[in-house]
Parts: structure tokens; C-alpha cells; sequence
């Protein structure tokens, strides 16, 4: 099966970018989108006809996050939300179960807007680790995967030295992906790759993704047991409906 993630930064904005075409000839099985920008008004039906089911989770802010997963296989359920309020409001969490394993579609939060959504980023840190934790005993064989908002170490960014104050390369935010990924959670993309300059995120400003100067902060985290199945994690930089490009993860499940 063929998973992949991708923020597009507005799933309307990213159709008129040709999106409808390159899931055509990806053809991948499961879906995983973050920062839809949209609700259930949206008129998705053209997925529909490329053998898509989906289930949208929406903020209740129009036009703000909301996750989403679209997949060419029924699952066996689907869960919105996390039981976290906070979190929730904003739908940042959505899972899809399948017979013999799941995948949790997140975008967590930003703290680059100022001190109040730091300090949110910081809480959702706190919260999501032990919910993540738990997943991982109910759910053995789980996908985590989507935008994190952390790069977790100097190789998953451009210029480290300069953005070591910047939100999203914090020291705790760093900290917090190396205690994640040390608790039962695997970086398939590195399991794969260990060279540098591979990023999924680039600031629209001064040319960063002509230039390659961008951010790894999308990921595919897979828990330990499913170590044995993966086939291959990749970077597809090519993919330009976004300020994100889309990372696929390949199992053998």
C-alpha cells in the first residue's frame, strides 16, 4: 500500500493547481491531508471518481486546519478528534483503521505566529506524547504521519545556526521529537534516507524552494512493529500544489 502525506495549504487552492491530476497518476491508496481550509461544503465529488472514499475533519474556524483522509481502501473505521477540546476545535487529529493496521492523519500546531500559539504548540506537545503512547498499545502496527511543524535535527534544516531560536526548531520542540522517537516511534523517511538537504517545506519569500532552503517538518512516524513491513519513505519535492510537498511511505502489509 501506497500512504501519503501532504499539507496542501488549502485543498481548493491546491485543485486549481492541478492536485486532481498529480492523485491521478500517483494513484496512491491512502491520502493524508492537512490544512484543508474547508468543510463539508466542499464539493470533493471529482475525488470520488478517481475511486476515493474520505472523511473530512474541520475546524470550527472557517477557513482554518481541519485534517483529512482519502483512501482507496474502506477501512474498518474512522475516528475524528482526540477527546482533547482544544485540539479538536481546530481538527487536527483523524484516524483510519484498517484490518491490519491504522493511520493517524495530524497537523499540529504552529507556534511561529506569536507567544500565545507557543505556548499552545507546547501544550499540545505535552498532551500528544502520552495519547500517542497510548495509540501505540491499542493500535501496534500505527502510521502517525503529517505535518509536525518540528525539524528534528540540524540535517532537516537549511541554516540550523540561524534559526535556533525560530519556532519549529526549538530546543524543546527538538527534544520533544527525540523523546518521541525514541519511545516506540521510528522516522520511516530516515530509516531510508540519511543525507542532507531533503526538506517538505519552503517560505514562499526571497525564492527558498528554487534555492532548496527549506525545513523537514512532515513526517511519516510508524510505530516499532511495523519496522519489518515498510518498503521504501520518500520525498516527492516535485509535487508543487503547496508551501509542502507530499512525503509517500510505501508497506508490504
Amino acid at each position: 500500500m501506497k500512504i501519503i502525506t501532504y499539507n496542501l495549504n488549502g485543498i481548493r487552492s491546491a485543485m486549481t493547481k492541478g492536485l486532481l491530476d498529480w492523485v491521478k497518476a500517483t494513484d496512491a491508496d491512502v491520502l493524508c491531508f492537512q490544512e484543508i481550509k474547508a468543510d463539508h461544503s466542499v464539493d470533493l465529488s471529482a475525488f470520488r471518481a478517481l475511486g476515493y472514499d474520505y472523511w473530512l475533519f474541520p475546524a470550527e474556524k472557517k477557513g482554518y486546519s481541519g485534517t483529512a483522509i482519502f483512501s482507496k481502501v474502506k477501512p474498518v473505521h474512522v475516528e475524528t478528534g482526540t477527546g482533547m477540546s482544544d485540539y479538536d476545535r481546530e481538527g487536527r487529529v483523524i484516524r483510519a483503521d484498517f484490518p491490519s493496521f491504522s493511520v493517524m492523519c495530524v497537523y499540529m500546531p504552529s507556534g511561529s505566529s506569536g507567544e500565545d500559539r507557543q505556548a499552545f504548540k507546547f501544550k499540545w506537545m505535552d498532551d500528544f506524547f502520552p495519547y500517542a503512547q497510548e495509540m501505540k498499545k491499542k493500535f501496534p502496527k500505527l502510521i502517525i504521519c503529517g505535518d509536525y511543524n518540528i525539524c528534528h535535527r540540524p540535517i532537516d534544516i537549511h541554516n540550523p545556526k540561524s534559526n535556533a531560536k525560530s519556532s519549529g526548531f526549538l530546543p524543546e520542540e527538538r527534544e520533544w521529537m527525540e523523546k518521541f522517537f525514541s519511545n516506540g516511534y521510528l522516522d520511516a523517511f530516515r530509516l531510508f534516507n540519511q543525507e542532507p538537504h531533503h526538506y517538505t517545506w519552503w517560505s514562499y519569500r526571497a525564492g527558498a524552494r528554487g534555492k532548496n532552503l527549506g525545513w523537514r517538518i512532515d513526517y511519516q512516524a510508524v510505530t516499532e512493529a511495523m519496522q519489518q513491513d515498510l518498503v521504501r519513505c520518500v520525498i516527492l519535492p516535485d509535487a508543487k500544489h503547496s508551501d509542502h510537498c507530499p512525503v509517500l511511505l510505501e508497506v508490504h502489509i
